[in-house]
């Protein structure tokens, strides 16, 4: 995002509504119709998840409310009123959209953001993954910030299905949505459980959102997100490195060692990084031969300008020096 999206109001106009009417007056807003056979790749199959609970909105709470219908539906119970004290905030009458993400990861789950095209919102729903948004159902230049949760998609009317405000099965027309969801900047996430990959998600992605759940302290929750990576992507090195780290910070050496092992099998990335890391550990262990050698092929591993090539010549080095000092 390039800039931060202002904090939704949920549904308080930002011009009192005679002066924008008065200011209508002066000329006719345009835009430029999306045609449904544009708006996808393949032909969008219909689909509704009617179990997903629905909340009414009161007044500027359009925030707990979305975010309490995605927090069931993962299987956490909660309501609006529980999730308020923590992300409304009085004096923007409004939610900002990193509260939204915070409070989501403080209950266990991610908050994943999905690609910002209508694709990637149908394969989710597909997948049984309701779709919270973020739109401005105003104008650039007198916006009324809203989140919404999307919940289907018909066809045959072109029309989205949605959790929407005072409306438990909003009919929204294609190209409205649309519409209004670009002047959100076309902001998406699913709420899934670390162990539930979202059907569009991608691994650099999947990756970042585990050190989001770890960096907030959900280490439990961070540790399942990277191994259901790294079972998804084997050969991807972040989701091993990941994991040695955090258990090795847990004081965990033996699943530290088998993750770092592990990843050397699988893994077709990070391999210096996890040689590395692994020498410093079997150094830890007193196993100075298998440690220079691993230290050793970190080194040849990368070229001399890496930006890790440093740091695996201090651990060679380092391993020189404190395994030369107990033979002595």
């Amino acid at each position: 995002m390039s800039a931060p999206v202002p904090l939704p109001i949920g549904g308080r106009p930002l011009l009192a509504a005679a002066a924008l009417a008065t200011a209508l007056l002066g000329g006719c807003a345009s835009f430029t119709a999306i045609d449904p056979d544009d708006a996808f790749s393949d032909p969008p199959q219909g689909v509704e998840l009617t179990g997903v609970p629905y909340f009414p909105q009161e007044a500027l709470q359009c925030g707990p409310a979305a975010l309490a219908e995605t927090l069931v539906w993962s299987g956490y119970e909660t309501t609006p009123g529980d999730l308020k004290p923590e992300l409304f905030i009085p004096e923007r009458e409004g939610t900002l959209q990193t509260e939204m993400k915070a409070q989501t990861r403080a209950r266990d789950r991610i908050p994943y953001r999905i690609r910002g095209n209508h694709d990637a919102i149908l394969a989710e729903l597909h997948a049984g993954n309701p779709v919270l948004v973020f739109q401005n159902l105003g104008l650039g230049w007198a916006p009324v910030w809203h989140y919404a949760v999307v919940v289907g998609y018909d066809p045959q009317d072109h029309e989205y299905i949605l959790r929407s405000g005072e409306h438990e099965r909003q009919l929204t027309g294609l190209d409205r949505f649309r519409r209004t969801w670009d002047r959100g900047d076309n902001w998406a996430i699913v709420v899934v459980e670390p162990d539930h990959l979202p059907a569009t998600a991608a691994p650099a992605n999947w990756l970042r959102a585990g050190l989001d759940l770890q960096e907030s302290g959900r280490t439990d929750a961070a540790t399942t997100a990277y191994e259901s990576g790294r079972d998804r992507w084997p050969e991807h090195g972040g989701f091993h490195v990941a994991l040695m780290n955090l258990h090795y910070g847990q004081d965990d050496a033996d699943a530290a060692e088998d993750a770092a092992r592990r990843g050397l099998d699988e893994a077709e990335s990070h391999a210096g990084v996890l040689r590395n890391n692994l020498a410093m550990l079997m150094l830890e262990r007193g196993k100075c031969d298998e440690a220079g050698t691993l230290a050793a092929d970190a080194v040849a591993s990368v070229d001399a300008d890496s930006r890790f090539a440093d740091a695996f010549r201090e651990t060679r080095e380092t391993i020189r020096r404190e395994c030369s000092a107990a033979d002595d």
